[in-house]
């Protein structure tokens, strides 16, 4: 069985690129842990397009991912622990807040930083959270009240 040198060369470089494009996909979608960062946490009403994985973000820039979701059953909200890394210190009264890319983007999880001079510390829980709007309901509710005030004030009229 003769090898061509042309042919193992070329297949070389396809694995190379292979290999390459599996670490930046690893690296862009959060999936490896290479980063270090310290964990918080945060207790939310509703947690409607969040999952491991997803983005933490503060003033736009990612700073976190989310990596753990579970549902307390004595207050039936969404627990939610997410890294922060390192380096990046969020004032102790900030707020966690789940907010979409738009109307068919993702939510994420915006931190609003506060104003005090304290900083939270590894383990610490946001206490001020805002759960995620559903745009259904929303629309739901202004069709449903848009249609119902005409109707009263057609009724009025006559």
């Amino acid at each position: 069985m003769s090898h061509n040198t042309t042919e193992v060369l070329v297949g070389g470089a396809v694995l190379a690129a292979a290999i390459a494009f599996a670490v930046y996909a690893g690296q862009s979608t959060g999936f490896t842990t290479s980063s270090r960062g310290y964990e918080l946490g945060a207790s939310f009403r509703s947690l409607e397009g969040v999952t491991v994985g997803t983005d933490v973000r503060l003033a736009g820039v990612k700073i976190g991912t989310v990596t753990g979701v579970t549902l307390n059953p004595e207050t039936y909200r969404a627990d939610t622990t997410f890294s922060v890394l390192d380096g990046v210190q969020i004032p102790d009264d900030s707020s966690a807040i789940v907010s979409s890319e738009g109307l068919l983007g993702g939510n994420f999880v915006e931190i609003m930083p506060g104003g005090s001079f304290g900083y939270f510390v590894p383990g610490d829980e946001i206490l001020d959270t805002q759960g995620s709007v559903s745009l259904v309901s929303l629309l739901l509710k202004f069709v449903s009240g848009g249609g119902s005030g005409s109707e009263a004030d057609s009724g009025a009229g006559n």
